[in-house]
């Protein structure tokens, strides 16, 4: 019969979650205190509609390129290193064996132990790519993350979280817009923080509570800035 074996840990490499959570909660908190700035300075309910739609479009862009490029050069870097460590498999394979050995030593095996299971290792070329890639690189190659995953991931979620905040100025205006806007805000942002908790096993209540005070504090620190920016341009 065969034996399955279930991974109990979580994906802690980033990828699509990550970018996720990022982006949701970048977009969010840019774009209220975007709308929240702006409608500060005392200017038509149309202006406000307006900054916060081109926030919602020009941070979701920005941010999805981005993760791209950085989840990219990420995987750049890595294929380059697997390339190296490939090549030092195939010319140098006794060097190879013996720095495997070593790490194993260090990790509490002794060397006549160590140097079997290197040599076992060694003796498949991929499987033994794969365990120097974790070792020394600390990756797996097999689960690389996917630069365009990324990238999409990001674009959604940031505007989705910069959406929450503008859409009561599509239906009101004044400080009822602004207080919906913060609700909706400190909801989203709630939510975020939920999220956040399940996936690091991290106290709930913790994790909300810190994600709707950054974004309350921001929130009224900008509000106060757009205030007297308007007082003066006024």
């Amino acid at each position: 019969m065969a034996h399955h074996i279930h991974d109990h840990h979580k994906d802690v490499h980033g990828g699509a979650l990550r970018a996720s959570v990022f982006g949701a909660s970048d977009g969010l908190v840019s774009n209220v205190l975007l709308i929240i700035g702006v409608a500060g300075a005392d200017v038509s309910t149309s202006t406000v509609r307006v900054t916060g739609i081109v926030g919602l479009l020009a941070g979701a862009i920005s941010m999805a390129a981005g993760e791209y490029v950085s989840v990219r050069a990420q995987a750049d870097l890595v294929k380059g290193e697997l390339d190296r460590e490939r090549t030092a498999l195939a010319e140098e394979p006794e060097h190879e064996t013996e720095e495997l050995a070593e790490l194993y030593v260090e990790r509490g095996l002794d060397l006549e132990q160590a140097t079997a299971v290197a040599q076992a290792l060694m003796a498949n070329p991929e499987t033994a790519l794969r365990v120097h890639a974790r070792e020394e690189l600390g990756v797996d190659p097999d689960d690389l993350s996917s630069p365009w995953v990324a990238a999409f991931s990001s674009l959604f979620a940031f505007a989705f979280g910069a959406f929450l905040p503008l859409i009561p100025w599509f239906f009101g205006s004044g400080n009822v817009a602004i207080w919906a806007s913060l609700c909706l805000a400190f909801v989203g942002a709630a939510l975020i923080g939920v999220l956040l908790s399940l996936q690091t096993q991290q106290s709930m209540w913790r994790t909300v509570a810190r994600q709707v005070g950054i974004a309350a504090g921001a929130a009224v620190i900008t509000y106060a800035i757009g205030s007297a920016v308007g007082v003066q341009v006024s």
